[in-house]
């Protein structure tokens, strides 16, 4: 008797793993169907969104599923240092797939504004809790130019090796080098969005990167842009570019061969932080 009860206790215990490890992969499939959503442009309430950086997965965002309680006391007894968060709670999805569906025709401002830069999703049956938060930002920054020259480092760092970008394969390229013209380009896009309160690969003009290089006089051509918000670490930020097909296409494009980079910040902005790369080839 001691002998089945033990043999039962087994089962129930290795049936409540399988049951953990199904559920824990359905949260990280919604992760990574939102960073692949919000990673191309869509339509959301007559508004087209740019491409956006991947959201980070947190550990301090995953929340009960159910019960809404004192959310940013959460946060704070979880340690992590918010400057804004919003909470999505779903109650029917069956899977990752039904909920993402869900999140697209109920809450898709919520998903695709480039404020926020980490996410934590729980579940519990068909009950389901999506975080997304935007931290504050560390005192760490420097000025634009040296923290632009820190997100060419990481740039070079990526490019060094191999990689795919959405299926595509790139062999690794060459490091890029550094230009003045560039990064006054980058520093005054990211201080438009930044005092602008927009996020957007065009100026408030319509114009394109490509337009304000040749007005600039940069003699390059092709050019391209990588732009970020609300995040405060160059690693981070390329790490979420990667994630980004077209972006991660920008960062191994062996055409390129020169950088320019910069942030701005205004603290009355809703992602608070702006970063823009732009590549281009003399």
């Amino acid at each position: 008797m001691r002998l089945l009860s033990l043999s039962l206790l087994l089962v129930t215990l290795t049936g409540s793993a399988v049951a953990i490890a199904a559920s824990e992969a359905e949260e990280a499939q919604l992760i990574e169907t939102i960073n692949a959503y919000r990673s191309e442009v869509q339509r959301c309430e007559d508004r087209a969104s740019e491409e956006l950086t991947a959201l980070s997965s947190d550990p301090r965002l995953v929340l009960p599923a159910t019960g809404a309680g004192d959310l940013q006391g959460s946060l704070a007894r979880n340690g992590y240092p918010m400057a804004n968060v919003q909470a999505v709670s779903l109650s029917g999805p069956r899977d990752a797939q039904a909920a993402m569906q869900a999140l697209r025709e109920s809450f898709c401002r919520v998903v695709l504004d480039p404020q926020y830069a980490d996410i934590g999703v729980s579940r519990e049956g068909r009950d389901w809790r999506i975080v997304l938060a935007r931290p504050m930002l560390g005192g760490h920054l420097k000025d634009a130019q040296a923290e632009g020259l820190a997100l060419l480092d990481e740039i070079n760092r990526v490019r060094a090796s191999a990689r795919q970008c959405a299926g595509k394969p790139f062999a690794a390229a060459a490091p890029l080098n550094w230009n003045t013209t560039l990064a006054g380009l980058s520093e005054a896009h990211s201080r438009a969005m930044a005092n602008g309160n927009f996020f957007s690969h065009l100026d408030r003009d319509g114009r394109t990167p490509g337009d304000r290089a040749e007005l600039a006089g940069y003699p390059g051509a092709p050019v391209a842009q990588n732009i970020a918000a609300a995040l405060d670490r160059p690693r981070q930020i390329v790490e979420g570019w990667l994630a980004n097909p077209g972006h991660c296409a920008n960062l191994m494009n062996p055409q390129f061969s020169e950088l320019g980079a910069a942030y701005a910040v205004d603290p009355q902005s809703d992602a608070g932080i702006y970063w823009v790369a732009l590549f281009g080839a003399p």
